[in-house]
């Protein structure tokens, strides 16, 4: 806390500074969220600084070409209005790109002067009635009222309004994962063809932001979620959401519906009667077992045999590691809902998370995470930052971490392991192709938190010793 004055006559000001924010920003989580639809362009209503913060977030994390658009605001434009830029950057992207969509995302200046996205879209939709337009949607995301996280789900939940088309219920089902690495979405399309399921999965970014060698560069990358998919959803025979805290923080802000609606599947269910089932991130044994019993009701199929098997070697390591793994002692940060995932997985294999941080401020998380591990004295932070957890680190005395690259220079001070999960990563390769979800993605999480355990005390030996 800081005090604007000394002086007793004074009153002071006092307000609390944010370090190296434990969070990025809306824009970026909305712009992730375009890049899983099938020829889909992203664009920023805002500056070209934006644009560009963005695409060095997701390039140096996907390893891959990602363009972002901008209406390349400037001072005139934040005092005048962006309607001409908007129109013009449209214009460009359709020459440029010939796109099938271009979802656009409004930042911190057009929110902050009150731009009217839906109405430039509607605008520039009359002018051009007589063209074949590409699919034009929008999510506002200020990051002055939320996390890349609230951006993400508000664009999904924005696409779903703007798409969904209620019919006749069929047989397929909607799965909306969340935040989660190309490589998880491949798995989890695995699996749900595995249950013989018919689905729409959204978004799919699993092939447009970890791409093939390519003979010749493609603009638009292969992949996403097609745009007819996307209209199907309202006649799903139900909707499968992972996580528990989802934009739960907008609800107290102005883009909160008059009847709590925020989620797309919370959209689905009360306008297109499609019933929703939200369960938490399938990180663990637990929880991934909860998944596939949801599928095997939807599937009428029980759970294929090298599952099973998984489950099985995932159970014996478990086993096999404990002595490893048991009591040590760990710091969990990231997003919200992958850290509820993370601390239940942890506890389950006998790890005690001492701290865990989340840049997200919806209050959700002190009070979710007791329930999933049965422990109400385990330590909270939201809206918090990488300094406020390297401060308190001092005391807690953690084993490792576990976490996004943001905290390596944490993990190196304590001269502790870090063990990279979720986004960004970007000292080191792969990150989008690192596994997080159900038996196989938590038997690889497991052996990399195992190794860098044993490699720790491998290399902090004071004799040293090749063999245990």
């Amino acid at each position: 806390m800081f005090e604007q004055s000394h002086n007793p006559k004074i009153a002071p000001l006092s307000f609390t500074a944010t370090r190296n924010a434990c969070k990025l920003c809306a824009p970026l989580g909305a712009s992730l969220v375009f890049k899983g639809i099938r020829g889909c362009v992203p664009m920023i209503h805002g500056s070209q600084g934006c644009a560009t913060y963005i695409r060095r977030y997701m390039i140096s994390h996907y390893r891959e070409p990602v363009d972002i658009a901008s209406s390349n605001f400037s001072e005139e434009t934040t005092i005048f209005g962006g309607n001409k830029n908007f129109n013009q950057s449209i214009n460009n992207i359709i020459s440029q790109y010939h796109p099938e969509a271009i979802g656009i995302a409004s930042a911190c200046l057009s929110e902050t002067i009150g731009e009217d996205v839906a109405r430039l879209i509607r605008e520039y939709q009359a002018v051009n009635a007589e063209k074949a337009l590409p699919a034009l949607f929008h999510a506002s995301t200020p990051s002055y009222q939320g996390t890349h996280m609230d951006g993400f789900h508000e664009a999904v939940a924005s696409v779903i309004r703007s798409h969904a088309e209620r019919g006749e219920q069929g047989t397929h089902v909607n799965l909306f994962p969340g935040f989660v690495s190309p490589q998880d979405i491949r798995h989890l399309k695995e699996i749900l063809n595995d249950f013989n399921l018919d689905y729409v999965i959204f978004p799919d970014y699993s092939d447009t932001l970890d791409n093939p060698c390519w003979e010749e560069y493609k603009i638009i990358p292969d992949g996403g979620t097609p745009l007819p998919d996307l209209k199907r959803t309202g006649s799903a025979r139900t909707t499968i959401e992972f996580g528990y805290v989802f934009n739960e923080g907008r609800r107290r802000g102005s883009m909160k519906e008059s009847n709590g609606v925020v989620t797309g599947g919370e959209w689905l269910d009360v306008h297109c009667g499609v019933c929703n089932h939200q369960i938490g991130m399938p990180i663990g044994i637990k929880e991934t077992d909860r998944f596939f019993d949801m599928l095997k009701k939807f599937s009428g199929k029980e759970v294929p045999e090298h599952y099973v098997l998984q489950r099985g070697r995932l159970v014996d390591a478990y086993v096999d590691a404990h002595k490893y793994v048991f009591g040590k002692r760990a710091i969990v940060y990231g997003e919200e809902d992958i850290v509820i995932g993370l601390v239940s997985f942890l506890t389950e294999i006998g790890i005690n998370v001492v701290l865990a941080v989340s840049g997200g401020d919806s209050t959700l998380l002190r009070k979710i995470l007791p329930h999933r591990t049965n422990d109400n004295g385990i330590r909270v932070l939201e809206g918090s930052d990488f300094e406020t957890l390297s401060e308190l680190a001092d005391d807690l005395h953690p084993d490792l971490l576990i976490g996004n690259s943001k905290g390596y220079s944490i993990a190196r001070r304590l001269d502790i392991p870090l063990v990279r999960v979720g986004f960004p990563i970007h000292d080191r390769f792969g990150g989008q192709r690192i596994q997080h979800l159900c038996y196989e993605g938590t038997q690889q999480l497991f052996d990399r938190i195992v190794n860098a355990l044993i490699d720790y005390k491998q290399t902090h030996s004071p004799v040293g010793y090749s063999y245990f």
